[in-house]
């Protein structure tokens, strides 16, 4: 009988770059790299319409990244017709109609692979990793903020 680790770093950090690998590869299929799917995602969960700096904020606080690469990821955006700025207020940014296709086609592909990955484990088990995940992940905030 095998018995299950301990919930650590090492373990944690197995499963993030395991299901990243994942995700790479259903982006890899529409050339979108991770922190575009990011920004196309944070933008769409706020209706498709979101101020620049709140989805920069957004990105340089969970993907533990600097503005700049996030300005360079929104550039890019911007030019491949995915992004657009809205007129009269150039810090916000919309999804294009493209950009809204693009992103439903991620989701529909994660969403396929994620009821693989989570299949069969218990909801009890799901809600007890997510609460710890969530408590880790704000203690590790804490000590990055000097606290």
């Amino acid at each position: 009988m095998t018995t299950a680790p301990t919930v650590n770093g090492q373990v944690i950090g197995q499963a993030h770059y395991a299901t990243r690998a994942v995700l790479e590869g259903l982006l890899a299929a529409t050339d979108t790299t991770f922190h575009e799917s990011v920004a196309l995602n944070a933008t769409a969960d706020s209706g498709g319409s979101i101020e620049r700096p709140r989805l920069v904020d957004r990105m340089t606080s969970t993907l533990k990244i600097d503005a700049t690469a996030v300005q360079t990821v929104l550039t890019g955006l911007i030019k491949q017709g995915l992004l657009a700025e809205e007129p009269g207020e150039p810090a916000r940014l919309s999804t294009t109609a493209e950009g809204s296709e693009l992103h439903r086609t991620h989701r529909a592909a994660l969403s396929e692979v994620t009821a693989r990955l989570y299949a069969d484990l218990p909801a009890e088990d799901l809600a007890t990793a997510g609460r710890v995940l969530t408590e880790v992940t704000a203690r590790a905030n804490a000590v990055l903020a000097g606290g």
